[in-house]
């Protein structure tokens, strides 16, 4: 054999680890599943990608809540989080303490490494929730999009301050965690913030109300022109280089904030960077090609219906079910997976197949997002009117690049992942 030849079988192995690296979430089943208790809401969220106001007949039943929980267990992965979502989840406290006792006791058949959480803007949190939260070890997930007059002004409680609420229970939550833990912060609260057009303005001032609380950290989110906020959008929306110039004041802030001696991670930044400086896939669906839909999250409708994603379920809250692959009563999970939708969605996100990304210099690092795409042009593969995520990835992809050529500040990346 040719020395030439060995030198390209070894290249060839490398680069097919390399892929493997990178990639190794794209093979396996899904992980993350998504149950809509209910629609009913008491915020008015400019945002909001789903029903934002009271709805009756949208509350899912305990039968279907169990089918849905039998359905979740008989999925091929080993690892799995059930996510309890709405609307307000806390509105069905009764059916979420349900589902955790169901879900604990069948998993002592299936031994799947088991996550739950809950995803909540806190407003109905109460000490006896909060006790039976802490003792059987759910996550709670909240909404934080800044400093008060920001948030209250993106989310709109009208029976007070959306804000208040917010700061009050999260304090509290962690503070009880950290000493149910005996320190061990796994279960800690974790924030989430939407960039609105109005949060465009205050980059310093929303990352500064993440440091009070001690985070450690922020995802700065551009928001998306799906479900109900597609129709507000020209009052919360912006353009790609608006949310780019504010990325790059936030992510200015962020360094020098480290530069003084202070760990504070922007988390879209370290997900790519875990990407790009440890060839590693950090499994956020958003970025894997294909996406995470179907093979990677499933979202499950107070109905029992299954979409592909979350997203994909918030375009059926107003009528179109291009992304509705099944309902619990009638699927099995091999029937969803090769159902024509499914195998459409999935084709549709590999980005070596879409020619906006055969050619990026940032496609191994990328991903598609099928529900965008069919959101802003009515096509799964998205067209060339339609540039708006690819201008919002490739603008950050870019700032982190221009970054890691400073070896300082290449170093506190790196700190972000070896701390």
């Amino acid at each position: 054999m040719s020395l030439n030849l060995l030198e390209k079988m070894k290249k060839n192995k490398e680069i097919i680890k390399n892929f493997e690296k990178l990639n190794r979430y794209v093979f396996s089943s899904p992980t993350l599943h998504i149950i809509v208790l209910t629609l009913q809401c008491n915020h008015f969220c400019k945002y909001c990608r789903a029903t934002n106001n009271k709805i009756e007949n949208t509350d899912m039943s305990e039968k279907t809540l169990l089918k849905t929980l039998d359905f979740i267990l008989k999925t091929p992965s080993k690892s799995i989080t059930v996510e309890f979502q709405g609307g307000e989840p806390l509105f069905k406290w009764n059916l979420i303490k349900k589902g955790v006792e169901y879900l604990k006791e069948k998993n002592q058949i299936y031994n799947k490494d088991l996550i739950i959480s809950i995803v909540t803007n806190l407003s109905l949190m109460d000490n006896e929730k909060l006790k039976f939260i802490i003792k059987n070890n759910i996550s709670i997930c909240t909404s934080l999009d800044g400093p008060r007059e920001v948030h209250n002004k993106n989310r709109i409680y009208l029976n007070g301050s959306s804000y208040d609420k917010v700061i009050y229970w999260f304090k509290k939550i962690k503070r009880l965690v950290e000493i149910s833990k005996n320190g061990e912060t796994d279960s800690l609260p974790s924030a989430l913030m939407t960039t609105t057009k109005m949060s465009l303005n205050y980059p310093k001032e929303i990352i500064d109300e993440y440091r009070k609380l001690e985070i450690g950290g922020i995802f700065l989110r551009p928001l998306s022109p799906i479900g109900y906020a597609k129709n507000v959008w020209k009052d919360i929306g912006y353009s790609a280089n608006d949310f780019i110039d504010f990325y790059k004041k936030s992510i200015d802030y962020i360094i020098e904030i480290n530069k003084k001696g202070e760990k504070f991670v922007e988390r879209n930044a370290a997900i790519k960077l875990k990407k790009i400086l440890l060839n590693e896939d950090p499994n956020f669906l958003d970025l894997r090609s294909p996406c995470g839909a179907v093979i990677g999250q499933l979202a499950y409708n107070y109905n029992g219906d299954i979409y592909t994603c979350d997203e994909g379920r918030m375009v059926g809250a107003f009528g179109d079910f291009t992304f509705k692959i099944g309902n619990v009563y009638k699927s099995k999970y091999k029937d969803i997976l090769f159902s024509p939708k499914a195998v459409k969605c999935i084709y549709s996100s590999i980005n070596d197949l879409n020619p906006k990304c055969i050619r990026c210099n940032f496609k191994p690092y990328c991903g598609l997002c099928p529900v965008f795409n069919y959101e802003t042009s009515k096509t799964l593969y998205g067209s060339y009117n339609s540039f708006y995520w690819c201008d919002i990835e490739k603008g950050i992809f870019e700032v982190i690049f221009e970054k890691i050529k400073n070896k300082k500040i290449k170093e506190i990346f790196l700190g972000w992942f070896y701390a």
